[in-house]
């Protein structure tokens, strides 16, 4: 059984700095707080036994940080590999924005399809059926060239929130599990032989 864990990274802004939309363009560091989330991450998959194979993460630091600290309170040594489709979604227009500001340009509506259902914004991209389509073609190749393995997948909300589309109905998925990652926070899913199935989503340790 292939069991990938999607994971996304921990806190990026410090307490009482305003957060803002903070995409692929703004490569931020994580914060005190987002380390312990990286620590609290790998303390807790040694303790259920579910240690990775594989460590795969964005090009992004908040990532790569994050799979060090799991790395490191894990007690495994898995240099992580850097993709760029785990890169976090470009907001185009809202880059580094605060809500606030996201709101007065999108609408209320918009942000809640995008909270609830994972209908993106006009102005954002690359476009949901490109990051499905990305993360079904990594789903596949690990499952055919690291079977039986556990990887782990370090990513930001954007983007990890359409991992949820292997388990086959995208919509329903949305539903039932609610599509954001919190910091710090991962889900599971397991490869049965013949269809992903999700066991978790939305765990903060």
């Amino acid at each position: 059984m292939t069991i990938l864990i999607v994971a996304r990274h921990g806190n990026t802004f410090e307490p009482g700095e305003t957060p803002r939309r903070v995409g692929q363009r703004t490569d931020l560091p994580l914060t005190a707080k987002g380390i312990e989330h990286g620590h609290n991450l790998g303390a807790y998959l040694k303790k259920i036994n579910l240690l990775p194979d594989r460590i795969y993460t964005s090009e992004l630091r908040r990532t790569r940080q994050m799979a060090e600290c799991v790395n490191e309170s894990a007690g495994i040594n898995l240099p992580p590999q850097a993709m760029p489709m785990f890169n976090e979604l470009d907001y185009g227009p809202d880059e580094n924005q605060t809500e606030d500001k996201v709101i007065a340009r999108i609408g209320e509506s918009a942000m809640g399809d995008w909270e609830e259902k994972a209908i993106m914004p006009q102005g954002w991209s690359p476009d949901s059926q490109t990051i499905a389509r990305r993360w079904k073609d990594f789903a596949d190749h690990i499952v055919a060239t690291q079977p039986d393995s556990v990887v782990l997948v370090i990513t930001s909300n954007g983007i990890a929130r359409f991992a949820l589309g292997l388990g086959g109905d995208f919509e329903e998925a949305c539903r039932s599990f609610g599509p954001k990652l919190a910091t710090g926070a991962f889900g599971v899913l397991e490869h049965d032989g013949h269809n992903w199935q999700i066991q978790s989503w939305n765990v903060r340790p």
